[in-house]
């Protein structure tokens, strides 16, 4: 996709950035924990797994089973059992692993590596071992990589490794600290390979360029005080960034609203037609939705709450809760009402305001004002002896920004990177007092 920044200069220059001291690393024992640190990822899970050895020979312990180069074959359960069945049809018979919590897939000691991978899951190729654990009927994929090999992925995953070197490298910083902090050893695992942490494709979203992003920031972890920052990130803010504590519970010192650059991102403003079906599907409580209310915002226009109104009663609910319901991009929206009609025409647009605000049926003028009225009154009719079945109508989203708001912005990072502007900057403007520093170094 061909992208195009306008020149940021003017708004750039109106930013204070503290650029943060960088330690650069240089003791050989700090050097070597960085490279040794392991996080484990969950790829998988369900009643069945496909999978692949790839250049090198692979064994399945317990078990003692080896799978040869180019071997695919399938894990599943039969009968509280796993069972390991190949996909050749001259392959061996399928077989019951002996009974056991977890399994290991992992390289023949002595095997040569290769650099095209360890194992395929899914279609995916991954470094590392993968752990198989057998519970409650399903099965769980879990991939053990050392972190500087999991992040070239992460950066390529999440952002196009088309993007500036800065652009990238800010990425990798975030994504090393945030995957430090989420080490769990007592879990089973410490992140997942979606956006529920950060996406991990594996092998196939690894490039030149991501891999040169990780080298060149290798260790580097944003530091607030003695512990490590926690790192989040999205897509686009829609114009200002969120204070973690209008979002989630605690209110972080540098998770802070900072004016954000994302104003090429495809999705600073977006418009999304919210059918009556959908409508239904997303509020069965309500039977369907008449008009959505917003109650409350944060300072930036993000809805903290709103209530539903439906045909048969209403529900208050949160801003994250009406954004998981309808799947809209971001909590950064308001609704128009529109009646069937209205919504059915050919080339409909209307443009987001400058700032999202909340919008009551009151406050609607014209056709949709009225449309309102009367679906909210229940359409009874003067001119029927009894009631009419009113058309439930359909509302138009009209957001901005993609995600949750809260720390770096991707596409202001891009716009950032295309002014010229270090990794060290953009993470300090995002992260505001926050210092970069080698892993470990106290």
């Amino acid at each position: 996709m061909a992208l195009s920044l306008r020149s940021w200069t003017p708004l750039l220059s109106l930013v204070a950035v503290t650029v943060p001291a960088v330690v650069v690393a240089g003791d050989p024992a700090l050097q070597a924990r960085q490279a040794d640190q392991t996080v484990r990822v969950l790829l998988a899970e369900g009643t069945s797994l496909p999978l692949a050895s790839l250049g090198q020979p692979l064994q399945l312990q317990p078990g003692g089973v080896q799978l040869p180069p180019g071997t695919s074959a399938t894990l599943s359960l039969q009968g509280g059992r796993v069972r390991l069945a190949f996909q050749r049809a001259s392959g061996p018979d399928p077989i019951l692993l002996p009974p056991a919590a977890a399994y290991w897939l992992e390289p023949v000691p002595g095997s040569r590596a290769d650099d095209a991978g360890v194992f395929q899951l899914q279609q995916r190729r991954y470094r590392g071992r993968l752990r198989v654990l057998a519970s409650g009927g399903r099965l769980q994929a879990i991939n053990h990589v050392p972190l500087e090999s999991y992040l070239p992925s992460v950066v390529g995953s999440e952002m196009p490794a088309s993007w500036p070197q800065a652009a990238l490298r800010a990425q990798a910083v975030a994504a090393r600290t945030y995957a430090l902090r989420q080490l769990r050893p007592a879990a089973d695992y410490d992140l997942k390979a979606t956006v529920s942490s950060q996406v991990y494709k594996g092998l196939e979203a690894e490039t030149a360029s991501t891999r040169e992003a990780v080298a060149s920031t290798s260790g580097q972890v944003l530091m607030f005080g003695s512990n490590l920052a926690n790192a989040v990130f999205h897509s686009s803010s829609g114009g200002l960034t969120e204070n973690s504590g209008d979002i989630w519970q605690q209110q972080l010192p540098y998770l802070v609203s900072v004016p954000d650059f994302d104003h090429d991102s495809p999705v600073h403003q977006w418009q999304e037609l919210l059918p009556a079906d959908r409508l239904r599907q997303a509020f069965t409580e309500t039977g369907g939705v008449y008009r959505i209310d917003v109650l409350a915002t944060t300072a930036t226009g993000r809805v903290r709450q709103a209530r539903v109104v439906g045909p048969s009663g209403t529900l208050v609910v949160t801003g994250p809760q009406l954004r998981s319901r309808l799947g809209l991009r971001s909590t950064q929206v308001r609704f128009e009402l529109l009646s069937p009609e209205l919504a059915a025409a050919p080339g409909l647009r209307l443009p987001p305001p400058p700032v999202p605000t909340a919008r009551p049926a009151s406050a609607l003028s014209g056709p949709a004002a009225a449309f309102a009225g009367e679906a909210a009154a229940g359409g009874a009719s003067t001119d029927s002896p009894g009631p009419v079945q009113v058309p439930q109508p359909v509302l138009l989203a009209v957001g901005r920004g993609f995600g949750h708001g809260v720390g770096m912005s991707q596409w202001g990072a891009y716009a950032m990177a295309r002014q010229g502007q270090s990794h060290e900057r953009i993470l300090s403007h995002y992260y505001r007092g926050t210092v970069l520093r080698p892993f470990g170094q106290r």
